[in-house]
């Protein structure tokens, strides 16, 4: 009997031991429900909701405006320029374009070092840091004359901004689950457009203040800088490092705000780089999907958002009309990047959303290559639709992050990600030049080949991923678990109030120890056999859905009477779903892989 009482799961447990990677790495987050394992760490749907808006209100709001003085002062160049920044600093040829692409050269050589960084250092202060470093290089270039001063201060400005944007990707992966990640991406993502707006009235009310010692491009360097420095102290003052250091939330709230992320099976925090994971970086074909088109996407935006007002103002327009003109082109892509935001999440085919947004860029560029240079009405209307394509980047950003796991790897493909984004914008400003004016053709005709790729790239991405997903759930299979699974981490609202209110469903039956879980080490999404990858969130919800949905209802409907405790059901419902009998694929099998009969 006592054999017997081992029961037949147990060579499944040990293939499943025997073939799993080595956890090498415990994540603070593993040390830290640890540490609360004798409180109660289930929650329901209200508490979640609440905390989530607590770290809305601090999290993402200090993300939102850290991301908008990043692109405020890296864009203040753009706005010099039709202030005589060329004939005040004796600009020639392409030094302007330079200016433009020394940033992002900085910020492409900075990238493997911000990856180490984001890796050793508490993101919270990381990013606090860079905000005060490159609000102070904006300020101290306010002194600079000459190409050689400004060439210089701008690739400092950039080593420091190339922090900004690894530090949103991380903090979002960090803070929120894989369902809400695309939404908050879009939020700080969409500061792009909003600085578009405010920077435009800002320099239009600047550029109208004269002064004997100091040259209009100087006097908006010094404000802008010195308003960043001032913010970067907010930011130390109030962005927490983890969910587990937050002092903003009660020790409840932090466990609960932990706790909800086990779905992502992404991992939370280690602090400890790994080589592994960045060779696993190099050979995944995934990083290669995201660099394409990313680079793509970068190099049509890097030259627009350089030369934008000078096209604006190729096209009949005094340099304060052509500033007041791109107020609309920031509005749209405030609009944009919100409702492709909105739209992927729900639909959750971002390769689908992605493809369709670059038809809108592709046709504005037709139009400005095409349309006779007297239609200015026209030429605007083309020149917005090129706007739009400030809603690809962020899906881009979300879409990598949301399908990468493990922390090295996460920061090192997000560092893949930034250096195509990077080099992207040094190659942009470069196929534009101001003796290509008033056509900017090779420019324009360079945007049009960049758009078509990245649809491209994007509709056939969705294809590999669900390849990926295929052999996951053959791993899955061969440990004995089941073969589709719920991808917790993106069900919606309405779905996630559902499974919250039956306890023994999917997370409270599937829901393992700490040690056990996947979700909390450090693995990557390949060698993670139980990681989804983003695809189709819902109907891999609701086809996972009824073989257990039996077992809940029987559960329920007993304990109508017997009122056992929570802990109770909780246990009943786990050894219910070890042992229960599964049809996968129309095939009967019990945990084991042997056949049922």
């Amino acid at each position: 009997m006592t054999t017997s009482s081992q029961d037949e799961i147990s060579p499944v447990q040990n293939q499943e031991k025997k073939n799993r990677p080595a956890k090498t790495t415990r994540s603070k987050a593993v040390e830290f429900l640890e540490n609360h394992a004798n409180e109660e760490t289930s929650f329901t749907y209200e508490e979640e909701k609440a905390v989530l808006r607590r770290i809305d209100k601090r999290v993402l709001l200090l993300l939102l405006w850290a991301y908008f003085f990043q692109q405020l002062d890296k864009s203040t160049l753009g706005y010099v320029s039709i202030f005589g920044i060329s004939e005040d600093a004796h600009l020639v040829g392409k030094q302007y374009s330079w200016l433009g692409s020394i940033l992002y050269l900085a910020q492409l050589v900075m990238q493997p070092l911000v990856a180490l960084i984001l890796v050793k250092l508490p993101s919270g202060k990381v990013l606090a840091s860079a905000i005060f470093l490159w609000g102070s290089a904006l300020t101290i270039m306010a002194a600079c004359t000459d190409f050689g001063s400004l060439l210089g201060l701008r690739f400092v400005l950039g080593s420091f901004e190339s922090f900004i944007a690894p530090c949103c990707v991380a903090i979002t992966q960090m803070w929120w689950r894989r369902s809400e990640q695309t939404l908050r991406t879009s939020y700080w993502s969409a500061m792009n457009g909003v600085t578009a707006i405010v920077g435009s009235l800002v320099t239009y009310g600047l550029g109208h203040v004269h002064s004997h010692t100091l040259y209009r491009y100087q006097t908006i360097f010094m404000f802008c800088g010195l308003l960043t420095v001032v913010y970067s102290f907010l930011v130390f003052w109030l962005m927490p490092d983890s969910p587990m250091e937050a002092n903003c939330l009660s020790d409840r709230e932090r466990v609960i705000a932990t706790e909800r992320l086990r779905a992502n099976q992404m991992g939370i925090s280690t602090q400890v780089w790994r080589w592994d994971h960045v060779k696993e970086v190099a050979l995944d074909l995934k990083t290669w999907i995201w660099f394409i088109a990313t680079i793509a996407i970068s190099i049509a935006s890097g030259g627009i958002s350089t030369f934008g007002s000078l096209i604006v103002k190729s096209f009949g327009f005094s340099s304060f009309q052509s500033i007041l003109f791109n107020i609309p082109f920031g509005v749209i892509q405030v609009i944009a990047i919100l409702i492709t935001g909105y739209l992927a999440t729900m639909t959750q085919r971002k390769g689908l959303v992605i493809a369709g947004v670059s038809v809108l860029p592709t046709i504005g560029t037709v139009l400005m290559l095409t349309v006779p240079r007297k239609q200015k009405g026209v030429l605007l209307f083309g020149y917005y639709l090129v706007s739009t394509l400030a809603a690809i980047t962020p899906l881009l950003y979300a879409w990598s992050a949301q399908n990468t796991a493990g922390e090295t790897k996460k920061k090192c493909t997000s560092g893949m990600v930034f250096i195509a984004m990077c080099a992207g914008n040094v190659i942009g400003p470069l196929l534009y030049s101001i003796e290509d004016a008033p056509l900017y053709r090779t420019g324009l005709i360079a945007n049009l080949a960049m758009f078509v790729t990245v649809g491209a790239v994007c509709g056939f991405t969705p294809f590999y991923l669900m390849i990926l997903n295929k052999k996951h759930e053959k791993r899955r299979l061969e440990l004995g678990k089941t073969g589709p699974v719920a991808d917790m981490s993106m069900l919606g609202k309405d779905q996630m109030k559902n499974t919250k209110a039956v306890e023994v469903e999917d997370i409270r039956d599937q829901k393992l120890s700490v040690e056990e879980d996947n979700g909390l080490h450090d693995m990557t999404d390949l060698k993670n056999e139980d990681f989804v990858y983003f695809l189709m969130g819902p109907i891999e919800y609701y086809r996972s859905m009824p073989s257990r949905n039996l077992a809940a209802i029987i559960i329920n409907a007993l304990n109508l009477w017997l009122k056992a405790p929570e802990a109770s059901i909780i246990q009943i419902s786990k050894i219910m779903h070890t042992r229960s009998t599964r049809v996968v694929n129309g095939e009967a099998r019990v945990v084991n892989g042997e056949e049922a009969g």
